[in-house]
């Protein structure tokens, strides 16, 4: 089943952004090999592609899981939960409706 994994950065979060970007992306290129990835993404914390050094405020990813509790694991275990760029994570079952 499908999994909408909402996070919310803590403040000036974009240096550890960065720090832990490629483990970040490596965890998201994996799901992506699997088949498992539907959409993954940040929110830019100004109306822009590129916000520069405003940085982000969070991320949604929706991605295939087992379970809730897998879907929460696995965004428990992500490098920016455990490194303190994540101050919230919301997991909840996404049902993909269109296209």
């Amino acid at each position: 089943m499908w999994y909408a994994i909402m996070t919310q950065d803590v403040a000036n979060s974009l240096a550890g952004r960065q720090a832990n970007r490629s483990a970040h992306l490596q965890r998201l290129q994996e799901l992506v090999e699997q088949g498992r990835l539907l959409i993954a993404g940040p929110h830019p914390a100004v109306d822009a592609q590129d916000p520069g050094d405003a940085g982000f405020t969070g991320s949604l990813i929706v991605a295939d899981f087992e379970s809730l509790e897998a879907a929460q694991a696995w965004a428990d275990s992500d490098p920016y939960a455990l490194h303190g760029v994540t101050r919230k994570v919301v997991v909840k079952p996404y049902k993909k409706v269109l296209p």
